[in-house]
């Protein structure tokens, strides 16, 4: 019975140790970035994409809180135009993204504040591709804690499987209009 208590304690010790240790070599950083390519060209696709205000008609993250309440500042689009959502729904919370960087038909750069959950970049980078537009999407965040670092490893799976969807709505929107 003393052998198998020790056995626990080491397993346990051991297991402690490389979270620890794990966390310290696991990067401080993380990124995730979709592509997609869409049937339309890139002043219609980012004149859908850099609008907050139409975020709604494509964005994820909209549908999955038919009572999310959000409002908008800043007159139109372009550097300083701000969303802010609120939810009770703990996937969607609460925070703003304001665009940070705005160049005309091929690239919009957000700040994303996630409130007590930290905040991030996101950008939406469009290219001219043959008779349609090349839409790369990402997401870049600082990982302060070793839990966070841990987590990042998720980051890819978590936040890409909603950007595939957010680029595919946004490609339906593009080339339905």
């Amino acid at each position: 019975m003393k052998r198998l208590a020790l056995a626990i304690v080491y397993v346990a010790i051991g297991l402690f140790l490389v979270f620890v240790i794990g966390g310290y070599v696991l990067p401080g950083t993380s990124h995730v970035e979709r592509q997609a390519t869409i049937a339309a060209p890139p002043e219609k696709v980012f004149a859908i994409a850099s609008d907050l205000r139409r975020s709604g008609e494509w964005s994820p993250w909209f549908g999955l809180d038919p009572a999310l309440a959000v409002s908008y500042e800043g007159t139109g689009p372009g550097v300083g135009q701000k969303m802010s959502w609120r939810s009770d729904k703990p996937e969607v919370g609460d925070g703003s993204q304001t665009v940070t960087g705005y160049t005309e038909n091929q690239k919009v750069d957000w700040a994303l504040d996630f409130g007590d959950m930290g905040q991030a970049t996101a950008s939406m980078a469009l290219t001219a591709e043959g008779g349609g537009t090349r839409v790369v999407w990402s997401f870049d965040t600082n990982l302060n804690s070793m839990f966070e670092r841990w987590l990042g490893l998720m980051f890819d799976r978590w936040i890409g499987a909603d950007y595939e969807r957010g680029l595919a709505n946004l490609k339906a929107l593009a080339e339905k209009q």
